[in-house]
């Protein structure tokens, strides 16, 4: 394991733009300290910190950065279609095999280094989650800090599921703008496929369908937090109420995908003639 994911790494690392954008979407998430210390000031009435709304104290906090950090995966989705891309174009795909890769190994290393990347993504996210509630929760008991660290494995498994998504339609176009379109077109298509079943049964039958497809199972995995937020400011407001926490089916629906792109991504390579 080590060996592939070195290869693969060393692969990243000599191309530029591979880095710059990998550079990019660790960078990113920091932007969350920068949103907590910003103060707003309100017609020059008062001044308003979203730090001191309470919306970074714990546990709340590990809902709310993995959810804004998981918008920024975008970035990191390019460097998985260009690495499969550029394998293609610079026929280095072929000269792994020539030097003894197998095809298993390749596809192994290209999945390595997405769980590499995604681990370090949440182990940062988790840091900077850290850091920002310990300055301004208003709960420092362990149990409550520790409380709905869930997120973070929801937010792993989210980047691993739809990297490897990635990886599958970057196998399958051989080009990285092909394979950002067919995210697209798949993004397109299960929306349409929720209009024929909500047209078909109704709203509520299509809705729990919709929730097994692969983009709406991985964005179900850390649903939006502003809603619970508002709960907390109006408790009164019965409206507001909605299921906001990770569940193990969710997981493991997205990792069955995870699991049949990465097997359809050997399947692939398997077959096709280099």
């Amino acid at each position: 394991m080590i060996r592939l994911l070195n290869l693969e790494l060393q692969k990243l690392l000599l191309n530029r733009t591979s880095k710059i954008l990998i550079f990019i979407s660790f960078i990113l998430p920091f932007l969350v300290i920068l949103l907590s210390s910003i103060k707003f000031n309100v017609f020059g009435l008062f001044t308003l910190e979203l730090g001191e709304l309470g919306v970074f104290n714990f546990p709340v906090i590990w809902h709310l950065t993995t959810f804004f950090a998981s918008q920024f995966k975008f970035f990191f989705a390019i460097v998985v279609v260009s690495m499969i891309g550029n394998e293609y174009s610079n026929k280095t795909i072929k000269q792994n095999l020539i030097d003894g890769l197998s095809k298993k190994e390749f596809i192994l290393s290209k999945f390595y280094a997405i769980v590499f990347f995604s681990l370090v993504s949440t182990i940062i996210i988790g840091f900077i989650s850290l850091c920002i509630g310990l300055y301004y929760s208003s709960y420092n008991e362990f149990n409550i800090i520790i409380r709905e660290t869930s997120f973070l494995v929801a937010y792993f498994v989210k980047l691993v599921g739809f990297f490897s998504l990635c990886l599958f339609f970057g196998m399958l176009a051989k080009r990285s703008a092909f394979a950002l379109a067919f995210i697209f077109i798949l993004f397109i298509m299960e929306w349409i496929g929720f209009g024929l079943i909500t047209w078909k049964f109704n709203a509520d039958i299509a809705e729990k369908i919709q929730n097994f497809f692969p983009l709406k199972s991985m964005y179900k995995l850390i649903d939006q937090p502003l809603q619970r937020i508002a709960m907390s400011k109006f408790p009164e407001k019965e409206q507001l109420l909605y299921d906001y926490g990770v569940h193990t089916y969710e997981i493991l629906i997205v990792l069955v995908w995870t699991m049949l792109f990465i097997l359809l991504s050997y399947r692939l390579l398997k077959k096709r003639d280099l």
